[in-house]
């Protein structure tokens, strides 16, 4: 009778094949596993949000300025954020002009403002405006030029949930203010910006 040989290359074929049969047939045993559940953890995002208050008015234009003038507004701003927490970090305040003159772009001789707080409501009277504060009055910002972008703000209470600044903007026309200031128009707008606080473990 006649034997069939089998050549080495038929033979190597044969062994991955036997190899790979014994893998697959690793993978049919079974492991023992454990689970178990932590308990749900609740998790809320804070809200960042301040809004004009019942105070308000920066709306209110004043006309004729003559060197020397000064311009008093009220307005308050409200934190209607997260209730009972502090998330805001800062409160800025950006100006800008449209229609703008050398009123609010004269950085030396055009308008100034300076913003104060009371801890009350400032007791009005007017118009034209002229207000007092009943309570403890302090310097939200410094006089400077009218016009700034992100100017910050001090002494605000209105960091924390549930506060309210109550603040007076007054705009001066300084007294040097001379002839190429006459007869110009600007409008001023004013916007208020709230940041939040620093990031913190919680």
């Amino acid at each position: 009778m006649r034997r069939l040989a089998i050549t080495p290359k038929l033979m190597a074929s044969l062994a991955v094949l036997g190899a790979a049969a014994s893998i697959a047939g690793l993978g049919t045993f079974a492991t023992f596993t454990s689970s178990t559940s932590a308990q749900n953890q609740a998790l809320t995002s804070g809200t960042v949000s301040i809004t004009i208050g019942t105070a308000d008015r920066l709306a209110v234009g004043a006309s004729n300025l003559v060197p020397g003038d000064t311009i008093d507004r009220a307005v308050d701003i409200n934190n209607n954020g997260s209730a009972g927490t502090s998330q805001v970090g800062s409160i800025t305040l950006t100006t800008s002009a449209s229609p703008s003159s050398l009123l609010d772009t004269d950085a030396t001789n055009g308008l100034e403002m300076n913003i104060d707080s009371c801890s009350v409501a400032w007791t009005e009277s007017g118009p034209p405006y002229t207000y007092t504060c009943g309570g403890s009055q302090s310097v939200v910002l410094a006089s400077r030029a009218v016009i700034g972008s992100a100017i910050s703000l001090s002494n605000m209470t209105a960091l924390t949930a549930g506060n309210t600044d109550h603040l007076r903007v007054r705009l001066t026309l300084p007294s040097g203010a001379g002839n190429t200031l006459q007869n110009l128009s600007s409008t001023i707008s004013y916007v208020f910006t709230a940041t939040q606080r620093n990031a913190a473990s919680k």
